[in-house]
């Protein structure tokens, strides 16, 4: 009988031992942050005051507004006027040419060739060579070729400007070197 005793008795004893360490450390450590907390003090930064409101007043009011549809037709009226260089609109409804589906930056002239006493220019596209003559179409501007001499191959190219007018400028291919 004795042994069912001395068993509970070392567990109890163990436990009141271990609740005794606990309690004079926790107790060390809450007057230690009891200490800091009242040494501690908040510092609380003061609030700019608000800025001052100051509103708005609309000046145009009683002018035209900007926007307006019938200043903006005298405004168009007045450029296409002004624009007016007699430039009918192209021919949109032709049949397409092949180079005219790639950008002038894309396409290069290396060369030219006479057939029949007519001179062709060679315009190289990625790795194809086309040869191309006066009056044919290259670009994506409405490219018309004007002249093609030795070392170069003259472009009139019609594009419409911000007014909706056609217009036209002249751009050129230039022979480019072999690359090595």
């Amino acid at each position: 009988m004795m042994k069912f005793l001395i068993r509970p008795t070392i567990y109890m004893m163990l436990a009141l031992s271990l609740s005794a360490c606990g309690d004079a450390e926790e107790t060390e450590l809450k007057a230690w942050m009891d200490a800091e907390q009242k040494q501690a003090k908040a510092v609380i930064p003061k609030i700019s005051p608000p800025k001052v409101y100051t509103p708005f007043s609309y000046a145009g009011k009683g002018e035209i507004e900007p926007f307006d549809p019938a200043k903006l037709l005298v405004v168009l009226a007045r450029l296409k006027a002004a624009s007016s260089n007699g430039i009918k609109a192209p021919n949109l409804d032709r049949p397409r040419e092949a180079l005219e589906a790639f950008p002038m930056d894309t396409l290069v002239m290396v060369g030219t060739i006479e057939k029949n006493k007519m001179v062709y220019g060679l315009v190289q596209v990625d790795k194809t060579v086309y040869q191309v003559k006066l009056g044919a179409y290259m670009g994506q501007n409405l490219g018309l070729i004007t002249k093609i001499s030795e070392n170069e191959i003259e472009i009139k190219e019609t594009v419409q400007d911000a007014a909706g007018d056609w217009i036209e400028r002249q751009a050129k291919l230039e022979l480019q070197e072999a690359k090595k």
